[in-house]
């Protein structure tokens, strides 16, 4: 086969389209310098197909050929960016709420905090002790009592708020993450459908990483792209491909076309996890499954916004079903659970000391794999056992046959989130009204009556008739605590209260344990000051009761300065990542206007070439006759 007479016009024709493809392409880029998630192209040129030719230099040259326009992109850089984006958006979510709770917990000069409210109660009590016999000043110490109740229980309405409003951004995330992956899906269609053609769909590639980059920092993702062949088995590629996105560790929310939805429920009375949480706090589900919110494979402002709602520091009910020797722990009869709680458990501590349970007295077991509800539960000091007694009346409240499994109440979530600080607040107004009120018991009040508390629980004020302070359980039945029963377990940060009847009645506010003493006795009172500084009197985390801001408000500032750093440090490698990726895939606009003059002088020659060819074929045709 030999080339025509016009074959060098075609190759100059095509050198012409190459040249106007690749100045098309670089206009298009640089058009593109300031779009967000856009990645540079560039016009991929081959020679094109030479001919065979009957001549001694056998093959001709037949030109160019634009076989494709394609992004250039690094899937490596992609991946490293959107792991980071994930570990960057749990820190981002993390500090915007830790500078809340440090609000809330602030105590300065313009701000009156915990430590105002105490010492000013504190110096009040120090006046009646200096003037005995003055009813103004017992109820100027009544008042300061109440404005301590106040305290914790604004403290409590506000952080119990904040935990609503975590909550609801759960809720706005998982619609966020709904909304993304609908489009992804959407994409994901109209993509396949114009590269089914072999024409690179690069603009919808586009705007279908710039979402995954948004998801990134919702929650981790897994992007997987597979090519779809043309038969089963075969080699050739069909321009089609399936798209997957996983979050969570491998829930599958994004397949080619189709996505899931997360939905959140909100949870029942008997699904409640910690005594102060709110009420109706989201769990989230995939395909009618729960999303586990609690593993390690979650991430993004999402694990933030779990950890900060339901962070409890470690401190739930938890017990192997068997010990070392394998001796069953956990018990089961078909209507309660007995739990053991020996000191191999790691919050053994915290399950034997009744101040600082966070359990309902109603709620939801594990015991195995199967969940159960339990409408209230007992514990003996003297077993060290907790026995839960299965609510009646449901089709899955008979647990016979799982003794010696793990049993578990709440999920441990070592984060010291809201739960946390709810769970410290309520410990330490559950210790100091025991500590008080033991004491004020010992008094006798103007009547010559005892048996008054200064500090109650709730609206009804319960006054915890029933309760042993010595032994800290209640009396007539062993060193037991029943939930069923008055007594500290039901107050809480919200329920602090002071005895109404002693504030309209300052006289039932005993000073001496013996009113025969006279007025000038102040035993009662003395002792109620020790409870100021005295750690027999009163402890709390090995610290005095006035030394209680200082111990939460260090909790704080280490989470806080934890979550700083931590998102100081990813942001630093967001933007070093962003760097590189920008190196590779992003707009430059010196390369740009070289590649302008580099392919504007290309395509400058081969209209050239044209021209010389056409003087030719003129010469050839016109003046020769051919």
């Amino acid at each position: 086969m030999s080339t025509s007479q016009f074959f060098g016009l075609n190759i100059g024709y095509t050198g012409l389209q190459a040249a106007n493809a690749a100045l098309n392409v670089t206009g298009n880029n640089i058009s593109n310098v300031e779009t967000k998630g856009y990645t540079r192209q560039e016009a991929k040129q081959v020679a094109a197909d030479a001919l065979r030719t009957n001549t001694s230099y056998g093959m001709a040259g037949a030109g160019v050929d634009t076989k494709s326009i394609d992004q250039i992109r690094n899937e490596y850089y992609d991946l490293k960016y959107w792991q980071n984006n994930a570990s960057k958006g749990i820190y981002d979510i993390k500090q915007q709420y830790y500078r809340q709770i440090e609000d809330y917990f602030t105590d300065t000069d313009d701000v009156q905090g915990f430590n105002a409210v105490f010492s000013d109660m504190f110096d009040a009590l120090d006046e009646v002790y200096k003037s005995s016999g003055d009813d103004t000043k017992k109820a100027a110490f009544m008042s300061q009592c109440k404005s301590l109740t106040e305290y914790f229980n604004n403290m409590h309405t506000s952080l119990q708020k904040l935990q609503i409003d975590v909550n609801d951004e759960i809720k706005n995330k998982a619609d966020e993450v709904n909304s993304l992956a609908s489009e992804i899906a959407t994409l994901n269609k109209q993509i396949n459908t114009i590269e089914v053609n072999k024409v690179r769909a690069n603009e919808l590639r586009d705007k279908r990483n710039l979402l995954i980059d948004q998801l990134s920092e919702i929650v981790d993702v897994h992007i997987t792209e597979v090519p779809i062949y043309t038969t089963e088995g075969g080699d050739e590629e069909s321009g089609i491909y399936r798209y997957i996105v996983d979050i969570a560790g491998g829930q599958n929310l994004v397949n080619s076309y189709e996505y899931s939805e997360l939905k959140c429920i909100s949870r029942s009375g008997d699904e409640k996890v910690n005594q102060s949480d709110a009420d109706g706090l989201y769990d989230i589900y995939i395909n009618d499954l729960p999303l586990n919110l609690y593993g390690g494979s979650l991430g993004g402002q999402l694990k933030g916004l779990i950890e900060m709602r339901d962070g409890n520091n470690g401190e739930n009910f938890s017990s192997k079903g068997k010990d070392a020797t394998g001796n069953p722990l956990v018990t089961c009869d078909s209507t309660t659970v007995k739990v053991k709680i020996d000191k191999t458990n790691p919050n053994y501590d915290f399950l034997t000391d009744m101040n600082k349970v966070t359990m309902n007295s109603g709620g939801t077991i594990i015991v195995g794999n199967a969940k159960f509800v339990y409408e209230s539960w007992e514990y003996d000091d003297d077993e060290k056992t907790y026995t839960f007694t299965m609510k009646t009346g449901l089709s899955n409240n008979d647990p016979s046959g799982l003794t010696g499994k793990d049993a578990f109440v709440g999920v441990n979530i070592d984060y010291q989130g809201i739960p946390y600080y709810m769970a410290q607040m309520n410990e330490w107004v559950r210790s100091f009204a025991q500590a008080m009120n033991k004491i004020e018991r010992a008094a006798q009040n103007e009547y010559g009556d005892r048996e008054n508390v200064i500090f109650t629980s709730g609206s009804e004020e319960a006054e915890f008739t029933d309760y042993d302070y010595d032994k800290r359980y209640d009396t007539g039945t062993g060193k037991k605590v029943s939930t069923k029963n008055d007594n500290y377990l039901q107050l809480t940060a919200a329920t602090f209260n002071i005895n109404s009847k002693m504030m309209k009645d300052v006289n039932l506010f005993g000073t001496t344990d013996d009113i025969t003493k006279g007025q000038d006795a102040q035993d009662i009172s003395l002792e109620l000051m020790k409870v100021r500084t005295d750690k027999t009197k009163m402890t709390y985390r090995g610290c005095s009761s006035e030394e209680f801001l200082q111990c939460l408000t260090s909790d704080v500032a280490l989470g806080a300065s934890s979550a700083n750093n931590f998102y100081s440090n990813f942001d630093k490698i967001s933007k070093a990542i962003v760097a590189q990726r920008t190196s590779v895939s992003g707009v430059d606009n010196d390369e740009e206007a070289l590649n302008l003059v580099k392919f504007q002088e290309a395509y400058n020659l081969s209209s050239k070439m044209i021209q010389v060819m056409t003087e030719i074929y003129d010469r050839l045709i016109l003046q020769t006759g051919v």
